[in-house]
Formats: structure tokens, C-alpha cells, sequence
């Protein structure tokens, strides 16, 4: 088991550096969600990828990276986090390799694959490195309010690095970039961290691997190819009933499981279950408006890839600020609280965007932007601290995978399902003969108001249950 460092509220020198490395390889997960963003159209004409295919430049490394968190969570506590770790980065570094190297659409979209299993792999062992190495309180909290930072700050930062590198050095210098910087964090991790494992060895639910795995798969691909297909699709419609299915009989096998993969004890507890909530909800929807609002501004504004990156710049140096204060916030109001208020006002603002015109929206735009991420990094902060609150160390590889979990799979599924509503708003406005900066605003405008509503309704429900638990003696 992982010694943390001494129990009072100040870092070590190696603790500080622990922490570091730990969130570097957080940073550049994330960065890789969206780094080919605004990179695709110059992939795509160089790979010769349709424009139905190019969706499958960010799908085929969000299907493994969402769809093994879990699975890859039980197996570091059987083998070891720090040794998963390793592992995961040396996977992650060498599909870089690949990608940047692609000759042709298979392969490239293969190593995006590769990716997204190291990615499935250093992502709950990095958490779980994290809560067991830094004790419970005042320094687990500031840990983990750098991490979330980094983590949202990383798909932030993608988006502007992303068009600066396509811009001058061409796609292929951002799988460079995750090579380079995996490789580093690879070499340095076995020198900072202490292997961690439960102290009593658990069993591998393989039943529950293979269903809850298989049924994330189902999900995801299924919301991915909706947001290019939609819903009516035959494809669409039979991966989301084997989803389905699949996380059915998951609940029923876990209900059974000596050792289970998920905890449905654990998960019945309200911070456990509320806090993921919370990280679905903030997730989900702000990677949504990002991806709204790189629409809106490039194809309703006209702005370049590079001057849309340069919003999210903005935004990048925001929340850099709102997570060094985060925990400051925390100490101050209480965990619940502040993860209510961050969804409440992330809503609010992200329906102020409702509003955008068609023409000089940028101000709105930005101004919307930079404070619905002040919301949404408070509650970044806050839903990791609860929903990891009051358990042992041997529950921890289990909690970090449900927290992990709520941040991948938000991230992937919620510009799937807003991105597939303004899309389809779009489409049918274009048939009925509006033009098409029209017909994108007005899908815009649709997509953005779900989200707020959305974020709202978690923000309530989360709110009161809560607050019902805290009641109860």
C-alpha cells in the first residue's frame, strides 16, 4: 500500500512532484480528447476521409477510453496501479507514435484506437495513485482541485494548441506533441511513485468486466454514430437496445458478484452516487458547448480554426484561475454546496447563449463562455471531493473508477447527443429552404438551451438529494 505524505496541510517537495506527474498524464489524456478538433478538415483531405468518416477520428479513441475505464480500475487492484500506469502510458505513447505516422485511414483510425485503451488504463490508476497517496482532508482536496483544473483545462488547451500546430506544422505534429510528453511522464513515473494495491487482494469479476464493458461500448458507439446518422438509424438503434441489454444484466450480475466490480452499495451511498452526477452533468454538457460554439463561431461567424482557438484560449486561462481558488471555495462553503452553485451557474450562463446572433456574437459568446466555466470548474472540484469522501483505501480503486468514469464517459457523450439536436434542428431548416448560416444558428441555439436546461435539472436533483441525506441521522 501507498505511504502519502505527512497528514498536515503542505505539499513535500516529492509530493509536490507526485502530484505533478500525476496530473500531467491527466493533462494529456485530456488534451487528446480534443486536439484534432478543429484539426479534421486537413486530416481528413490528407488521410483521403469522407466527411461521414471523420467523426471516427475522435469516436475510435472515445470507445476504448470510455468503455474499459472500469475494467482497467479492478486490474490495477489486482496487479498494481502504479505498474497499470506505466503500462497504460507506454500503450498511449507508442499509438501516438502510429497515429502521427499513419499512412492511411485504417491505420490511423487503429492507433486512435490503441490510444484510447492506454488512455482507459492510466486514467483510473492516475486517480487512484492520487486518493491513496494524499490522506483525506485539506491536502486530498487541494490535490484533487489541481487535478480537475488540469483535466478541464487539458480539453480546453486541445482545442487551441490544436489549431495553432495544424496551422503551421500540420495535424500530424499534435500526435507528436502526446508522443513526446507521454514518453516523458512514462520515464519519470516509476521514479515518484509507490506501488498501490489494496491490502486485501480482490477477484476479478469477469462476468461484470465483460458486460459493463460491452455495454459502454454499446452506448458510445451508439451516441457517436447518431451525431453523424441520427437516432432512426437500424445501427444506431441496435447498439443502443445491446447497450442496454448489456448494462441490465451488469446491475443483475453485480447484485450477486462476491467482489464486485461496481459497488452497488457504494453506490447507493448519496455522495458516491450524487457526486458522479454532478461529474456526468458538468462534463458532458461544457464539452458540449464547446463543440456548439466552435461550430457557431467558424461556420455562422466565419471565424479561422486558429481565431477559434484562440476563444478557447480565453476560456483555458480561466479555468486555470477558477481551480487554483476552487479549493479555497470548497473549504469555505462545503462540497455540496459548492457543486450546486458551480452547475447552477454554469446553466444559467450557457443559457445566456441561447441569445447568440448572427452576426457580431462573439462578445456574448465569450463573456457566456468564460463564466459558465467559472461554474463548471467548481464543480469539477467539488463532485471529485464528494463522491470520494468517507472511504477506505481498499474502496478507493473502485470510487476513482466511478469518478473517472462520470468524466470520460460525459465527456463522450454528451456532443453526441446535443451535437445529433442541433444537427437534426439544422438539417430540417435547411430543407425547408433557410440557408445555412440560419439553419447552424438555429441549431446552435437549440443545442445550447437543452444544455443549460439539463445542467439545471441535475443541479436541483442533486441539490436535494443531498441535502435529504445530510438530514438523516
Amino acid at each position: 500500500m501507498a505511504t502519502g505524505p505527512a497528514s498536515d496541510d503542505r505539499l513535500t517537495g516529492r509530493a509536490q512532484l507526485t502530484l505533478v506527474l500525476l496530473c500531467a498524464a491527466q493533462f494529456i489524456i485530456a488534451l487528446d480528447f480534443s486536439i484534432l478538433n478543429v484539426a479534421l478538415p486537413v486530416l481528413g483531405a490528407d488521410l483521403t476521409m469522407g466527411q461521414a468518416d471523420l467523426q471516427w477520428a475522435i469516436t475510435a479513441f472515445a470507445l476504448p477510453s470510455g468503455g474499459f475505464l472500469l475494467l482497467f480500475g479492478r486490474i490495477a487492484d489486482l496487479f498494481g496501479r502504479r505498474r497499470l500506469f506505466v503500462i497504460g502510458l507506454a500503450v498511449f505513447t507508442l499509438a501516438s507514435v502510429l497515429a502521427a505516422a499513419a499512412w492511411g485511414t485504417v491505420p490511423f483510425l487503429a492507433a486512435r484506437a490503441l490510444q484510447g485503451l492506454g488512455a482507459a488504463a492510466v486514467v483510473p490508476t492516475g486517480m487512484s495513485l492520487l486518493t491513496t497517496t494524499f490522506p483525506e482532508g485539506p491536502q486530498r482536496n487541494r490535490a484533487l482541485a489541481v487535478n480537475g483544473t488540469i483535466l478541464s483545462l487539458g480539453f480546453t488547451v486541445g482545442m487551441l494548441v490544436g489549431g495553432v500546430m495544424t496551422d503551421h506544422l500540420g495535424w500530424r505534429s499534435t500526435m507528436a506533441l502526446l508522443a513526446g510528453a507521454g514518453a516523458l511522464v512514462a520515464v519519470a513515473a516509476p521514479a515518484l511513485l509507490t506501488e498501490s494495491r489494496p491490502a486485501g487482494r480482490p477477484r476479478l469479476d469477469l462476468p461484470g468486466a465483460v458486460t459493463v464493458t460491452g455495454g459502454l461500448l454499446s452506448v458510445i458507439y451508439a451516441l457517436s454514430t447518431a451525431a453523424d446518422q441520427g437516432f432512426g438509424e437500424p445501427e444506431v438503434i441496435a447498439a443502443l437496445v445491446l447497450g442496454g441489454l448489456l448494462l441490465a444484466a451488469f446491475v443483475a450480475v453485480e447484485n450477486r458478484a462476491a467482489e464486485p466490480l461496481v459497488s452497488l452499495r457504494m453506490l447507493r451511498r448519496p455522495r458516491v452516487a450524487f457526486g458522479n452526477l454532478g461529474g456526468l452533468a458538468t462534463f458532458s454538457m461544457m464539452s458540449s458547448v464547446i463543440f456548439l460554439l466552435t461550430l457557431y463561431l467558424q461556420e455562422v461567424l466565419g471565424l479561422s480554426a486558429f481565431e477559434t482557438s484562440l476563444v478557447f484560449g480565453v476560456q483555458g486561462i480561466v479555468l486555470a484561475g477558477t481551480g487554483m481558488t476552487a479549493s479555497r471555495i470548497v473549504a469555505a462553503l462545503g462540497a455540496r454546496t459548492t457543486l450546486v452553485a458551480g452547475l447552477t451557474v454554469q446553466s444559467v450562463c450557457t443559457a445566456a447563449l441561447v441569445f447568440l446572433p448572427a452576426d457580431d456574437g462573439i462578445w456574448l459568446a465569450v463573456t457566456a463562455l468564460v463564466l459558465a466555466s467559472v461554474g463548471h470548474m467548481s464543480a469539477v472540484v467539488s463532485y471529485g471531493i464528494t463522491a470520494t469522501s468517507g472511504l477506505t483505501d481498499r474502496e478507493q480503486g473502485l470510487a476513482t473508477g466511478l469518478v473517472t468514469s462520470a468524466q470520460q464517459i460525459g465527456i463522450t457523450i454528451g456532443i453526441p447527443v446535443l451535437g445529433a439536436l442541433a444537427a437534426g434542428r439544422a438539417g430540417s431548416l435547411e430543407d425547408a429552404g433557410e440557408d445555412f448560416r440560419t439553419a447552424v444558428l438555429a441549431g446552435t441555439r437549440l443545442g445550447v438551451g437543452a444544455d443549460a436546461v439539463l445542467v439545471l435539472v441535475a443541479a436541483v436533483f442533486i441539490g436535494l438529494g443531498l441535502r435529504r441525506a445530510a438530514a438523516r441521522p
